[in-house]
């Protein structure tokens, strides 16, 4: 999950690379653009709108896209520390143009509608960390587990949603221990879920997200950012150990280069070709399990 130490090692990274903090921002507010993305094959044509959803908290503000025709597979995409914003928007329509009716949710939403932070902005940045470190502390495994139930509920209703196939959920940084959350909860809606650079998966705690791992009937892919894998090596396979003790298929692998956030267009350490092979993955464990 982003820190101090994700922030040393992006700095690390960023130096080597020879490139400076503004040219970062540069980078960051360009990334966005769906044209740097490779297009979709046989991409269908999408409808996308901002949508309101009544949990037991508030009013979450979303965003909604789904093919055109038809009724297709739901999937409940968790953002970054960064929170709902230009990048995460164009992700979740590149999965609609894959098949997929998808909401990408604020999941700050009890602390200021989306997006939270300004275009190019970094957790590099400790203005930026400053913004988004307090709301992600208002996270828990209660809240996670309840907005996760108030999504499922309102997509159920959705026309585009193909009620008949189980949904799927992605979660990047932050979003990685509210997927394992939600694949555990609700086993019967819930057929795939997918994290990438997530933090927190396993822990000490009693609350451990890891520890719902039996409650899960879900196909699971886990995407490891090499630095994580440095800093906490033995986790992986606590998750291995977890997910083959009971029976959960899962794919984990760490992903060799890539530092922490490099699956998300806007960070600054993003890394495309190893984006692509995680976005490849993503696509045939949904295709598996959604179908």
């Amino acid at each position: 999950m982003c820190d101090d130490h994700t922030v040393e090692d992006n700095e690390r990274y960023l130096a080597a690379a020879r490139m400076n903090r503004r040219r970062f921002g540069k980078l960051s507010a360009s990334a966005a653009i769906a044209a740097m993305l490779p297009p979709v094959a046989n991409a269908q044509d999408v409808m996308e709108m901002d949508v309101n959803i009544t949990t037991p908290d508030g009013v979450a503000d979303c965003y909604f896209v789904h093919p055109t025709n038809g009724k297709h597979p739901a999937v409940i995409v968790w953002p970054d520390i960064l929170g709902l914003r230009p990048a995460h928007r164009t992700m979740g329509k590149r999965l609609a143009e894959s098949g997929y009716s998808v909401l990408v949710v604020n999941p700050f939403y009890r602390t200021a509608k989306a997006p939270v932070v300004g275009p190019g902005a970094s957790f590099q940045d400790p203005a930026i960390a400053a913004i988004v470190r307090p709301m992600a502390a208002t996270l828990n495994a209660t809240t996670h587990v309840t907005d996760a139930g108030a999504f499922i509920a309102w997509l159920d209703q959705q026309n585009p949603v193909d009620t008949s196939k189980k949904i799927g959920t992605t979660g990047y940084c932050m979003g990685g221990p509210i997927v394992m959350r939600t694949v555990s909860h609700y086993p019967e809606r819930i057929g795939a879920g997918a994290t990438f650079h997530g933090g927190g998966l396993n822990t000490a705690n009693p609350d451990s997200p890891h520890l719902g791992i039996p409650d899960m009937d879900a196909r699971m892919l886990i995407c490891i950012a090499a630095n994580d894998d440095e800093r906490d090596p033995e986790s992986k396979n606590v998750l291995r150990a977890a997910f083959d003790a009971a029976g959960v298929p899962a794919e984990i692998e760490v992903y060799a280069g890539a530092n922490h956030g490099w699956c998300v267009i806007d960070s600054a350490v993003y890394n495309q070709p190893q984006a692509e092979r995680a976005w490849s993955r993503l696509l045939a464990t949904f295709e598996t399990a959604l179908s």
